[in-house]
């Protein structure tokens, strides 16, 4: 069962934007300069055409006229050049905030738990760190600049106003109960409203990925009809409230362009009467309707802004959420001294929901430095078994340990040195082959690099590479097969050298002479390390130290593989019937 990611408070919000604007607040105070003085020169101009109507009203000669003209020009040209400096100190800055909650993201997100992770759904972190970062790049690229220029404008602009005509500037008055109540009306609904988008989204997200992760199980399985069901239910949840969006949009724009129209009209009423009454001039009337209408943009881009910042405060929220569940302190939790090296299971149980159990009471013991491979039929829960040996998930009860160290109870570090778990899934970073080997052990030197790839029978393939080791594989880079990209796995776990191997379906890419003739070059390799081999494939129980039957979430045989063919239960029958396909 699925457990959704927390989401960040508005605390931890805050505290976020007060930390950034502090780290930041230089190129912040820089920025707001710029755009401050952007919009005073902004200001002039209403003047300069206030003037030049009153002048002409009154009489003047043509060369005041192209004085006036050319100073006009000259102030659109220094706004111009200050609102692109402007800009481009925002982009900078923008894009300095982008990179820093991405790599904190991302690098926290690496330090969790596997099963954390996994318990969430694929689709939830993966939506985190592609949709709710673009938002979060959108808003942090866009919005402190947009935002400052529309504050500052009104706030320089209205006072203009005021100075120019303290009367005329009260029309603006018949604004203010329209956009006070349609905003308060607005904004208490849309954030939770987009909240709950942004989970719906997340949630198709991960159900398409799920489907196309999963098609050929949902084709064997004959499950296409029910996934169908299941995308379409999400993907209509999330419709759902897009369009409940969509609604408080449409009652709340309206009463903001009335507020932007309304007060033109006021201040040309109160002009006409005051211009008749001899109160003020033509041109003074002329430029506070200007400086009114230039503040309807400036007030547009503020509510639009706001209503932006509600995704991006949604974005981060879920964007934070990941630096909220904890992550285990390595220097703090230290064992006093190194754990033992044998394995013993003793009474494990486990379900992944509560009303399934998928083990049922397994004892096992390893004895540091044996091979014990695992077989049964799919479902068994081999894999499951696996993950608890890795430590990956914790058991619901039972003790699986290493000599008296619970697995789960050491630290993060200390566990992905001791154990390493290796399954059928597996990638190529887009990197240099040397850097995706070089995963496994920080500093390996080239003659490592060549003899790991050579022990799991890739040399031939590394000769054939254009640059060698320096060869840039993955995305963008030379195509690496899936059967080759298994053996480049195999190699980091050789690089990586842990005293504990569990192989889970580790060679199923490669054919069988291919498979065989790697897990023998394997077992000398691994040699004196723990190998918990979960296979298919039988060959590769033949020289096990012992093997384990399961069925059903139990073991249901232990013993070597001469014993159990002996015992003729049901490993001889799996391998009687491996033996007719081969």
């Amino acid at each position: 069962m699925s457990t959704k990611l927390p989401l960040a408070g508005g605390t931890a919000v805050r505290r976020w934007m007060w930390r950034t604007l502090l780290v930041h607040r230089r190129h912040f105070a820089a920025m707001m300069l710029l755009f401050g003085l952007t919009t005073l020169v902004g200001l002039i101009g209403p003047q300069i055409l206030g003037s030049l109507v009153d002048s002409v009203v009154t009489g003047t000669t043509t060369d005041y006229v192209d004085l006036l003209a050319a100073v006009f020009l000259v102030v659109l040209v220094v706004q111009a050049l200050l609102a692109r400096s402007a800009r481009l100190r925002a982009t900078m800055l923008g894009e300095h905030l982008l990179a820093e909650s991405r790599e904190s993201m991302v690098g926290h997100a690496l330090r969790l738990p596997l099963g954390t992770v996994e318990a969430a759904g694929t689709g939830d972190l993966l939506s985190r760190a592609t949709t709710d970062v673009d938002r979060l790049d959108y808003t942090i690229r866009n919005a402190a600049p947009e935002i400052a220029t529309a504050l500052i404008t009104i706030v320089l602009t209205g006072t203009a106003m005021i100075i120019t005509s303290p009367l005329l500037a009260c029309g603006m008055l018949v604004a203010v109960p329209l956009m006070v109540f349609s905003t308060r009306w607005y904004f208490p609904r849309s954030l939770p409203n987009l909240a709950q988008v942004a989970a719906n989204w997340s949630e198709v997200q991960s159900s398409t990925h799920e489907s196309v992760e999963g098609a050929r199980a949902i084709a064997a399985l004959r499950l296409g009809g029910r996934r169908r069901a299941r995308n379409e239910q999400v993907l209509d949840r999330a419709a759902t409230s897009e369009k409940r969006h969509r609604y408080l949009l449409t009652v709340w724009l309206p009463f903001l362009e009335l507020s932007y129209v309304l007060p033109i009209g006021a201040i040309l009423l109160i002009g006409g009467w005051a211009y008749q009454a001899d109160l003020v001039e033509l041109g003074t009337i002329i430029t506070v309707v200007l400086y009114a209408q230039a503040m309807s943009n400036p007030f547009d881009e503020l509510f639009m802004w706001l209503e932006e910042l509600q995704t991006g405060h949604t974005a981060l929220q879920r964007i934070l959420g990941v630096r909220e569940i904890p992550v285990a302190d390595d220097a703090a939790s230290d064992p006093e001294e190194e754990p033992g090296r044998d394995l013993v299971i003793r009474d494990v149980r486990f379900s992944y929901r509560a009303d399934r159990e998928i083990l049922h009471g397994i004892d096992l013991a390893v004895p540091a430095g044996q091979r014990l491979v695992i077989v049964g039929p799919s479902g068994a829960g081999k894999s499951t078994l696996g993950r608890l040996i890795a430590g990956i998930s914790r058991p619901d009860s039972g003790s699986v340990a290493f000599g008296s160290t619970e697995i789960t109870d050491l630290p993060a570090a200390q566990l992905r040195r001791e154990v390493v778990l290796l399954t059928q899934e597996h990638h190529v970073f887009a990197c240099s082959l040397r850097e995706n080997l070089a995963l496994a052990d920080g500093d390996p030197n080239d003659d490592q690099l060549t003899d790991a790839l050579k022990a799991v029978g890739l040399q031939d393939w590394v000769a054939a590479l254009p640059d060698g080791l320096d060869t840039v594989l993955g995305a963008g880079g030379h195509p690496v097969p899936a059967a080759r990209a298994q053996q480049l796995a195999l190699a980091r776990v050789l690089l990586a050298d842990p005293h504990t191997v569990v192989l889970d379906e580790a060679t199923s890419l490669l054919d069988n002479v291919t498979s065989r003739d790697l897990e023998r070059a394997l077992s000398t390799l691994l040699a004196g390390r723990t190998v918990i081999a979960i296979a298919h494939r039988l060959h590769t129980a033949r020289n096990a130290d012992q093997v384990a039957v399961m069925s059903d979430g139990r073991i249901v045989e232990l013993g070597s593989h001469d014993e159990l063919l002996a015992a003729d239960g049901s490993y001889a029958r799996l391998y009687r019937v491996a033996q007719r396909r081969v």
